[in-house]
């Protein structure tokens, strides 16, 4: 590959991966089976674009497209509701281009952050090249496969070589517990669940820093999980934790090396209600989103079952995977969401979809969501953020305030 004798397009990718091999110490590659990018045109940008289109109008054929299965991240629109959204012309246009250029690489055009969920979650001691921050926890701590942060033109290289760096969290010795935790109170709600793993994101503070939790009563859901990985993801740059006896590498505390540790913090209820309190500045609401991560088919039933016999006065955008979406349609849950004057999106996420735009052209300022991860994420944009429940976002919805 290196000497171009599988194409010019695969002699990019394997030039760039040995780069980023070469900065991040890896002593060789790994073959990895599946790769997730992440590539927004909000981040690509014009420029971004052209070089994806110009790698997929190489000429090269089979040689220039994936040889793994690879698939994306969220898009910046849903196509369908684009005008609702008031996105302009040229944030469509760009969007079409980047999807183009990609389906001519050979990716398979998912649109999803929970790929777990939907699409084909990954097994114990597999290796990946995953971009999604929130897919990369997940897939590293709850189904124990093995992946880093790959930023998009290096998933997108891993697709095309069938490998990534033998680096970080391929390795099992960065896998070992560093940070020992006790919670003293198990969360009931998704938002409660997304605050916790905020705080513990924040404790743990940077990439290679890597959780123990003990004292969780019970096993979490897979919404629950995500809402927490997903959170601890954002707040702490976090990309694996373990959970004691919940975690498939973490059956008993010593399996991770954790009782080596000494416990550095405890977390209890009263710190989950600070870190939402700190978001909860103002009463009034603009707008209600359920976002980040999009939403499984159960979320969407929860919405649905709260919307019914209620009328919005303010908007509320549900955004789901296109996979979750024919689903949600064909149970009759997207019907009830949007006779409460609701959205339901699809292959979008509402932080990749050009929010200060979106917020400018509709008026939106003061958000409430259930998602740790977007409050944490939405005030870079210009938006005053609020974490409620579920429940309570939809009573926002309602009247126009947050109780």
């Amino acid at each position: 590959m290196r000497a171009g004798g599988m194409g010019r397009v695969r002699q990019l990718a394997i030039e760039h991966q040995i780069k980023v091999g070469d900065f991040f110490g890896a002593d060789d590659f790994v073959p990895v089976t599946q790769a997730h990018i992440m590539a927004d045109t909000e981040s690509l940008g014009e420029s971004g674009v052209a070089w994806l289109e110009a790698l997929a109008d190489s000429g090269e054929g089979a040689r220039g497209r994936v040889c793994i299965p690879t698939i994306t991240d969220p898009r910046g629109t849903d196509f369908a509701k684009a005008l609702v959204l008031k996105q302009q012309r040229w944030m469509v246009s760009l969007e079409q281009r980047a999807i183009d250029a990609l389906v001519r690489l050979g990716v398979s055009m998912t649109d999803t952050c929970i790929n777990y969920q939907t699409i084909q979650a990954p097994t114990r001691g597999e290796h990946l090249a995953f971009g999604d921050t929130g897919v990369v926890i997940y897939s590293n701590a709850v189904c124990g496969a093995r992946s880093n942060f790959e930023g998009g033109p290096s998933a997108l290289s891993a697709g095309l070589t069938g490998r990534t760096p033998r680096y970080g969290y391929h390795l099992d010795v960065q896998r070992r517990a560093t940070l020992r935790i006790q919670v003293d109170s198990t969360p009931s709600t998704l938002n409660d669940w997304g605050a916790l793993g905020g705080v513990i994101g924040r404790l743990a503070g940077n990439y290679w820093s890597v959780p123990v939790v003990e004292g969780l009563e019970g096993a979490p859901g897979s919404d629950a999980l995500k809402h927490f990985g997903a959170a601890m993801a954002s707040f702490g740059s976090t990309a694996l934790f373990h959970l004691v006896g919940i975690t498939p590498e973490a059956q008993r505390l010593q399996d991770v090396g954790g009782e080596q540790l000494p416990v550095a913090h405890r977390v209890g209820r009263e710190d989950i209600a600070a870190l939402q309190r700190a978001y909860a500045v103002t009463d009034e609401v603009d707008v209600v989103v359920f976002s980040a991560p999009q939403l499984s088919l159960y979320e969407l039933r929860a919405i649905a079952d709260l919307c019914d016999g209620r009328r919005f006065i303010k908007p509320m955008l549900a955004v789901t995977s296109p996979q979750v979406k024919p689903d949600a349609d064909r149970f009759g849950i997207t019907a009830r969401i949007e006779a409460a004057g609701g959205q339901v999106l699809s292959g979008m996420c509402f932080y990749q979809s050009y929010a200060r735009e979106m917020a400018e052209a509709n008026g939106w300022k003061r958000l409430a969501t259930n998602s740790a991860k977007l409050v944490n994420i939405l005030g870079g944009y210009g938006y005053v953020p609020m974490l409620a429940s579920m429940e309570r976002c939809i009573d926002a919805a309602s009247t126009g305030r947050l109780a």
